[in-house]
């Protein structure tokens, strides 16, 4: 009698169980559907190239003359046209500048469901907050950028591009090609650390490197996945080797900030240190978030 009923009672868990799966899968799929009714209704006010009824855009973006088509878009559609990502997941490419300023003086909430691709590597900061939480962070930025505080960086871009020039131009005396893409990415993250976290002249490191590798990797896959319908849902996407490869890159991104970090920290309870530190021609960035926070 005890097996029957114990039988019965995991039958009845479990049609209760698929029952209110079925429910949120519907209630999610209603949400959707709803949010692609208003998107396509706001959109329907931009002429736009033709949309794939499955995958909108995203397999032409794909292929490999995917740029030569998004210009070709600009040319022919040269105020504004929509860009879907699949179904559910849709931009409005704006070129007119008296469009961009009616969209961006317009108050309008952040799209949660495109910026929440970046939470597992950037973490609910400023870039996706709003309201008072927003106002809070917000706050606690305004002294770094202070134009008195920002003008003593630019000696260091220019630092930092002369260093990039000077390395071009031994390669240009070499009289054939070269691929500028891993430069200027190399060049934009030694600008970084020396105006962040108060990298000195000695280059960057081994572990600065794997930093940079780790933030290409997670650039490139974050675009991937916005251009993949197939990679939207959170679910589905860190079960796949691209999520699988985008959670190891966030790793190592976030273990090397972490460390220089709190390598900073220990600096600063140090007398001596923060004493150097009020000498220097400019503050680092971390430096002015650490004064901020009191620490």
């Amino acid at each position: 009698m005890v097996p029957t009923f114990f039988s019965l009672s995991f039958s009845r868990l479990g049609l209760w169980a698929s029952g209110v799966i079925l429910v949120i899968g519907f209630l999610k799929l209603l949400r959707l559907l709803l949010r692609k009714q208003k998107l396509a209704r706001a959109m329907d006010s931009f002429p736009g190239p033709p949309t794939h009824w499955l995958f909108g855009h995203a397999l032409e973006i794909q292929q490999t003359d995917g740029l030569d088509k998004v210009v070709s878009w600009a040319h022919q559609f040269p105020y504004a046209h929509p860009l879907w990502f699949g179904q559910f997941l849709g931009f409005l490419n704006i070129y007119e500048p008296d469009y961009v300023k009616a969209v961006y003086s317009r108050g309008d909430p952040k799209a949660s469901d495109v910026y929440d691709f970046f939470l597992q590597w950037i973490g609910r900061g400023l870039l996706v907050l709003h309201g008072p939480k927003w106002y809070q962070h917000r706050k606690l930025l305004t002294p770094g950028f202070h134009y008195d505080v920002l003008k003593p960086y630019v000696a260091v871009f220019a630092e930092c591009t002369h260093d990039l020039l000077d390395k071009w131009e031994k390669k240009a005396h070499e009289d054939k090609s070269f691929d500028i893409f891993c430069d200027v990415g190399h060049m934009a993250l030694d600008t970084l650390m020396k105006c962040t976290f108060g990298k000195g002249e000695k280059g960057l490191s081994q572990r600065d490197n794997n930093y940079y590798l780790a933030v290409s990797d997670l650039t490139l896959l974050t675009q991937q996945r916005l251009e993949s319908f197939q990679y939207h849902n959170d679910f589905i996407y860190w079960l796949t080797p691209h999520g699988r490869r985008f959670l190891r890159a966030c790793q190592i991104a976030h273990d090397h900030t972490d460390q220089v970090i709190r390598k900073r920290k220990e600096a600063l309870k140090d007398e001596k240190e923060r004493e150097k530190m009020q000498k220097r021609k400019h503050l680092d960035f971390l430096d002015i978030l650490l004064e901020a926070r009191g620490i």
